[in-house]
């Protein structure tokens, strides 16, 4: 049997990472006024964030229909006739995209279609869909791929901070008052996903500097020794993350890191300059 992962593209993976592990991609849309673009295809992140710093107002975004999910679902089936897909989306709390897969798979009851809710976004995302192609090419089953998979989400960790209130506002998470507030106090909200994928605020600081000490006390409260998996990703800002990185190595066990950029899609949301931890404890993504 062979196992293929599908994601979309709020896993925010390169192109080069896709083609390294055989992960296949189904993308959102991002839309600034009549022009469309398709996440992560014809539109990458220096590019997006370009367009958003002139951007008069917010891009919207859209997720995938569920017949663009039946067409990979279909071609990957008719490359095998004996495959399993494990098909590993963003947090339905967060968006639709979790929803179209599992009407792509309703209608498809021919082809072994599991899809996952993966209560995260960006490379957490990405840090499961890499655990999951490794381990199907070191020949695990689907119910071991499945099982690591859920031991992963129901342990990950996501901290994650916006360097303004703005488009939380202009998305309307929060309230035209609070964003005036905070951009006048340098309030830097920290910010997590709960059990479920909802996003929660965890604590604030006044300041960069102090969010990034406060994020990495929040860890240390946490995680001791533990050998560690992360994940960081960044919206136009890689040195914050970079540095990030040489405090956690200094402070933690880091079994294994990866960086990414936050791609348009999530990119709508949080604007430049947000950044984000994503850990867990590595055994329990050991093949």
């Amino acid at each position: 049997m062979s196992i293929k992962i599908v994601i979309d593209s709020t896993a925010d993976l390169t192109d080069e990472v896709l083609q390294e592990y055989g992960i296949e991609r189904v993308s959102l849309k991002v839309h600034f006024k009549e022009q469309t673009y398709r996440d992560w295809v014809d539109i990458q992140p220096k590019q997006f964030y370009h367009l958003l710093s002139e951007a008069k107002d917010l891009p919207t975004t859209s997720q995938p229909s569920p017949g663009e999910f039946i067409e990979i679902y279909k071609r990957l089936a008719e490359t095998e006739q004996d495959i399993t897909i494990i098909s590993l989306h963003i947090g339905a709390k967060l968006s639709g995209t979790f929803q179209s897969a599992i009407l792509a798979k309703s209608m498809l009851p021919e082809i072994d279609i599991n899809v996952i809710d993966t209560k995260q976004a960006t490379c957490g995302i990405g840090l499961l869909a890499i655990t999951a192609a490794k381990a199907a090419k070191a020949g695990k089953t689907k119910e071991e791929i499945l099982a690591i998979i859920d031991n992963i989400i129901g342990n990950q960790r996501t901290l994650f901070m916006v360097d303004t209130l703005d488009y939380l506002h202009k998305g309307g998470r929060i309230g035209k008052a609070s964003a005036l507030i905070g951009s006048l106090l340098n309030i830097k909200p920290i910010l997590s996903l709960d059990e479920e994928g909802g996003v929660m605020p965890v604590d604030k600081a006044r300041g960069k500097k102090k969010a990034e000490k406060t994020i990495l006390q929040i860890l240390k409260n946490n995680y001791g020794d533990v050998p560690l998996t992360v994940a960081l990703c960044h919206a136009n800002c890689l040195e914050t993350i970079e540095e990030f990185a040489q405090q956690m190595r200094s402070e933690f066990s880091i079994s294994d890191i990866i960086y990414c950029d936050i791609g348009p899609v999530i990119g709508t949301h949080v604007g430049a300059g947000t950044w984000g931890v994503i850990v867990h404890e590595t055994h329990f993504s050991e093949l």
